[in-house]
């Protein structure tokens, strides 16, 4: 029986539109038509070859959107990568939010980067901007989920905007 050791996981501070990456996971809203934040970024350097892929699932599998935990691909259009996966993650809210939703947003991004073939993800802190979730607490789970996720991707790059966020992931290694 082989030991389960996991992908290698990295830090990057900077803009996940610019990573180059098999997968790049964007923390889409439910409509999963853009929005603000993460999902703005991936659409706009994605160009419409995104949106057009979004509509299509909006029109088929996924009519009344993309549920909280979930995840989807589509082509990635202009960005430098293969794949993006769009995830839902859950909003904070008090007295709290659903540790577990948070964590099936990794988890159900690596199953999909699994059933695509993809070796390298980049991951940003999902449900950190406007969906509130403290950002120490959000970067436990995610590189907690992470490192105990069976998957065969290779090399999972979490890419985080500002020094804070940087801050938040580094201390899950210290």
């Amino acid at each position: 029986m082989t030991e389960f050791t996991g992908p290698e996981i990295l830090l990057v501070r900077g803009d996940i539109t610019r990573q180059k990456a098999d997968a790049i996971v964007n923390a889409a809203n439910s409509s999963l038509l853009g929005g603000g934040g993460v999902d703005g970024a991936v659409h706009r350097a994605g160009g419409p070859e995104i949106l057009a892929a979004c509509r299509d699932l909006r029109a088929s599998h996924h009519g009344k959107g993309l549920p909280t935990g979930q995840a989807v691909a589509t082509t990635a259009g202009r960005l430098d990568a293969r794949w993006v996966i769009h995830t839902v993650g859950p909003v904070y809210r008090d007295p709290g939010g659903d540790p577990e939703l948070l964590a099936s947003c990794y988890r159900e991004s690596l199953r999909v980067a699994d059933g695509l073939g993809a070796r390298t993800v980049a991951f940003p802190a999902i449900s950190t901007g406007v969906y509130r979730w403290p950002m120490d607490d959000a970067a436990r789970i995610a590189v907690g989920t992470v490192r105990n996720t069976p998957t065969a991707v290779e090399e999972v790059r979490f890419v985080l905007f500002d020094d804070r966020a940087y801050e938040a992931f580094s201390r899950q290694f210290g």
